[in-house]
């Protein structure tokens, strides 16, 4: 199948950072501050020392974890119909933005802090839009208890979409096992996670080159259980990476082949999908700086290498804004870093509904957005290069200077090989414009009070719920 890619390393660059990356973990190591981390690490084979908590990885040590890990797995939605295969063979599966802490409120017009019930209203808007193929947690919820929030956003998420779920915020081991009970209400059962994970979790690294404690041992949960671990790195050039590119993609590299080491050495065969949301820092404010030219390249270079170890990824981004109004706000240069992230080859991204460089969300511009991405993704629609297609008996039948408007093979091929867009979505698609926010506002209101989502049923929502309060007791109790 032909699908349009682009690429940025060439396969000698891809070695080059590949053998950066093993003489990086082997010679400078990773700081795990986790105690029971370094020492799983060191019974299999790392060089550990525990006074600095640095574990030295053997290039032996990362292959072997590359090996084992799953080159292709089904990411589990309430719906089977939603599931989710990787790696796509089409355009990647793209979901909504990930833990912003302010709603637009759509009757006011205004930002303020997000709560549980809006992130109920951008699950269930993202269920009815078929350009959201899978839902992120999306919001903090600002009203619950803080060490709980997490747990309040997943549960959320679970009861407002048959589509499969992404979970964002981990506090620790404890609350790891909690978020898998959850899951495990919902793919009816511990063993039936395992099989089948009906959510996938974020796990972040910090750049450069560490591991928190809480974080670490939760994603050593996660293994065990079986739900698929995204190992996102934010490594920040000039900041928590090399500025130059070489140097952000070898620490980024890095950093998501030692989270694969982890995972392989707590559960061998453990669901592991390579991550990345670097870019390089805004020397004028200290913040990540979305807006450069290389934040998309950085996505299509460790898009590459994903694929040279043969794994699914999440390294792109899609999203059309980032102010704090909904629209879209960007030039036609902007426009061509959002093609090089979406196209780079990952088979995972997410962003619908963003706003201020993630720091927020909207019911419309989460409208706008994946109404955009309906027409975008066609340009990665998969064309089949054959001697058949290649149609040669039909020009031979055609002959010189005619017309092939009349002939059979036309007529039953039209349809699938050219792709049109979809012109009622092109009023969305309008650069630096706001002209679609009030449609885009009109569909959501609709999309909230006619969309139908399948309940769980009460008793084992009540569970649920009972899980978050038996946590929250817990966490009252430590303090």
């Amino acid at each position: 199948m032909a699908v349009a890619r682009m690429k940025f390393l060439s396969k000698e660059e891809e070695s080059l950072i590949d053998q950066q990356s093993m003489e990086c973990l082997e010679t400078i190591g990773v700081k795990v501050k986790s105690e029971s981390v370094l020492k799983m690490l060191e019974k299999a084979g790392a060089s550990v020392d525990h006074k600095t908590q640095v574990a030295k990885l053997s290039e032996n040590m990362v292959r072997e974890a590359l090996r084992t890990v799953p080159k292709e797995m089904t990411l589990h939605a309430r719906d089977p119909k939603h599931n989710l295969r990787i790696p796509v063979s089409t355009w990647p599966y793209t979901g909504t933005s990930g833990l912003g802490t302010f709603i637009y409120d759509i009757k006011t017009q205004k930002r303020r802090d997000s709560t549980v019930k809006d992130i109920a209203d951008l699950v269930k808007v993202a269920d009815a839009l078929t350009g959201a193929d899978y839902i992120q947690t999306s919001l903090t919820a600002t009203e619950v208890p803080h060490a709980t929030h997490g747990l309040h956003e997943l549960w959320t998420a679970f009861q407002n979409t048959t589509k499969h779920v992404q979970g964002v915020e981990i506090f620790n081991a404890e609350d790891a096992r909690a978020q898998v009970q959850l899951g495990a209400l919902i793919a009816g059962g511990l063993e039936e996670l395992k099989k089948k994970p009906s959510f996938t979790v974020i796990h972040c690294s910090v750049a450069p080159l560490t591991f928190e404690r809480d974080a670490v041992e939760a994603m050593v949960e996660f293994a065990k259980a079986g739900v698929a671990i995204t190992t996102m790195t934010m490594s920040l050039s000039g900041g928590t990476a090399p500025v130059t590119m070489a140097g952000t993609l070898v620490n980024a590299n890095s950093e998501n082949l030692a989270s694969f080491v982890i995972g392989q050495t707590a559960s061998k065969g453990a669901r592991t999908i390579y991550c990345s949301s670097s870019a390089p820092v805004n020397m004028r404010t200290g913040m990540i700086n979305y807006e450069s030219a290389n934040q998309p390249l950085i996505s299509a270079g460790l898009g590459q290498m994903a694929k040279r170890y043969g794994l699914p990824c999440m390294v792109g981004d899609w999203g059309t804004n980032d102010t704090d109004e909904p629209g879209v706000p960007h030039t036609f240069s902007e426009v061509m870093g959002i093609a090089l992230s979406t196209m780079s080859g990952t088979d995972m991204h997410g962003g619908i509904g963003a706003m201020d460089n993630a720091k927020g969300m909207s019911l419309e511009q989460e409208v706008i957005d994946a109404y955009i991405w309906e027409n975008v993704r066609k340009f990665m629609t998969p064309f089949e290069i054959t001697k058949e297609t290649a149609a040669l008996e039909v020009i031979r039948q055609v002959g010189h200077g005619n017309t092939f408007l009349s002939n059979i093979h036309t007529a039953r091929n039209f349809k699938k090989e050219v792709i049109m867009r979809d012109a009622d979505k092109e009023e969305f698609e309008m650069t630096r414009s706001r002209a679609m926010v009030p449609k885009a506002r009109e569909i959501a209101m609709r999309l909230l009070k006619e969309h139908h989502v399948p309940e769980i049923d009460r008793s084992i929502v009540q569970q649920g719920y009972d899980i978050i309060k038996k946590r929250e007791k817990e966490v009252l109790r430590k303090k």
